[in-house]
């Protein structure tokens, strides 16, 4: 059995409480606050805790715990870990049921959309906008960024990029730019626009990539992709989605629109998403996890380890 986790988090700024710091784990009522309570130590504590429960009993078959760094800005530690690790190779070679903690509330998932980003750089030359001795890096960006416009229309609109298994249906965009302009009389020396998109499986990525990246050519401007995580995707009617499906009380296989390290560790071919906790608490100003989801995911965690190492 192989637990995945990732020990990073978002930053906590701001924090709802000014007594409470985000990083002081506090418990009020039926819930535990602090940065990462749910996404996702809440997650690790629940597994380490179930480790406890079963301490002292032989294993016939390894169990492998896994903690990550840097899932939330690129899935890092996870890269590192399908590169360099033999514990991994050990866990591919041998077919190791796999299980991501990410919150779920518990329900199986057995598949998530992809992660693509990139960055495009407009080159200008500074001065007093008053002169004509500066360049805008902003002119050779808005006809790019027009061109985004037209893919980021194309595939809400177009059926060729819904999958209906998944909510939202289409393809989710996140498109920033930035000239860091600091006065308006002054020309902007660089102009960066950085898009981040999530395409569900069966989706051809990697053709929205090729177009962007020849716009910013037409227009001049550098392109420099950043990163790719791929879906994650687990037969539902598979024996192994069943066995989880029966263990956790789940009746059906769910899917989510988020990523998670699951994107980089594609060789791992049993590999499903549950945890204690819910993704809607998750990066925000309050984070909370209930304390019943982290007693529910000690006794779930156990039971795999029982059913599949003991």
């Amino acid at each position: 059995m192989a637990y995945f986790a990732h020990t990073d988090v978002v930053p906590a700024d701001p924090w709802f409480s000014d007594e409470q710091g985000p990083f002081e784990p506090t418990v009020s009522g039926d819930k535990l606050y602090g940065r990462g309570s749910c996404d996702m130590k809440g997650s690790i504590g629940s597994m380490l805790a179930a480790v406890e429960q079963t301490a002292g009993t032989d294993l016939r078959e390894p169990l492998y715990i896994v903690l990550t760094a840097d899932e939330e800005v690129g899935y890092g530690g996870a890269q590192q870990v399908a590169r360099r690790s033999r514990y991994f190779r050990e866990m591919v070679e041998g077919q190791s049921n796999g299980i991501i903690g990410e919150p779920t509330m518990l329900n199986v998932v057995h598949a998530h959309k992809s992660t693509y980003g990139f960055r495009a750089v407009s080159h200008g030359k500074a001065a007093h906008s008053s002169t004509n001795k500066g360049v805008n890096a902003n002119l050779a960006m808005i006809p790019f960024l027009s061109e985004m416009k037209r893919i980021h229309d194309e595939t809400l609109d177009n059926s060729a990029w819904q999958n209906p298994a998944f909510d939202p249906p289409g393809i989710s965009w996140n498109i920033g730019i930035n000239d860091h302009t600091p006065v308006l009389n002054m020309t902007a020396a660089k102009s960066i626009c950085t898009v981040a998109f999530r395409p569900a499986p069966g989706h051809d990525a990697e053709a929205l990539i090729e177009r962007s990246q020849k716009a910013a050519e037409q227009c001049g401007i550098d392109f420099e992709r950043l990163w790719t995580g791929q879906p994650l995707y687990t037969d539902p009617t598979s024996d192994f989605v069943r066995e989880v499906l029966a263990l956790s009380g789940n009746e059906k296989a769910q899917t989510v629109p988020y990523g998670t390290d699951g994107a980089v560790l594609t060789e791992m071919k049993k590999l499903l998403v549950i945890g204690p906790g819910d993704i809607a608490q998750a990066h925000t100003y309050d984070e909370w996890i209930l304390l019943d989801q982290l007693e529910r995911g000690t006794q779930f965690f156990a039971k795999l380890i029982r059913q599949w190492c003991t």
